[in-house]
């Protein structure tokens, strides 16, 4: 199970990449010809929001896991620092010319998503509400803690219903 998540979960983190394309180019679901371009280009949109709320419920099949308070030592909001990342992201699909070329470069940027496993930032997370941070605990270990939680102050908060989706990176439902 938590490799198929770690699968879906780069899915959903790179998926915004064929979203912008698709509305770049202007394409329209054929059963939705008669209606305006902007419902097409809505269910677009909507199809990676639904699979990110999906996502929350295949994490509750992961392996539980805890974060005690005392442990953390340090916490660094990450939030902001995947916005180049995304930029990029739409600026090359906005480049991207055909299909083909979307798809080669879909499965590169997908592939290389999935092998570093260290971040699995999706923006659409933030709007269900969660943020991202990076958590040094007494162990000296970085790791990537994505949870609804505002945390400002180390050692305040402790995290018992954590969800492990690889060695580094944690989601608390």
């Amino acid at each position: 199970m938590k490799y198929f998540y770690q699968l879906f979960l780069a899915f959903n983190s790179t998926w915004l990449i064929i979203v912008v394309f698709l509305v770049k180019d202007k394409f329209v679901f054929n059963f939705l010809e008669q209606y305006s371009m902007y419902l097409s280009w809505g269910l677009f949109i909507l199809v990676p929001i639904l699979f990110t709320a999906l996502s929350f419920l295949i994490a509750r099949k992961l392996p539980r896991d805890q974060l005690q308070a005392s442990s953390v030592t340090e916490i660094e909001l990450a939030n902001n620092n995947f916005l180049p990342t995304y930029l990029g992201y739409f600026f090359v699909s906005l480049g991207i010319n055909d299909i083909p070329t979307l798809i080669i470069v879909f499965l590169i940027i997908y592939i290389f998503t999935y092998l570093s496993q260290t971040l699995y930032f999706n923006p659409i997370f933030l709007l269900f509400g969660y943020h991202f941070y990076f958590i040094k605990t007494s162990a000296n270990i970085k790791i990537f803690l994505i949870t609804k939680k505002q945390l400002k102050i180390p050692g305040n908060d402790s995290f018992d219903s954590l969800r492990r989706i690889n060695n580094y990176t944690f989601i608390e439902l």
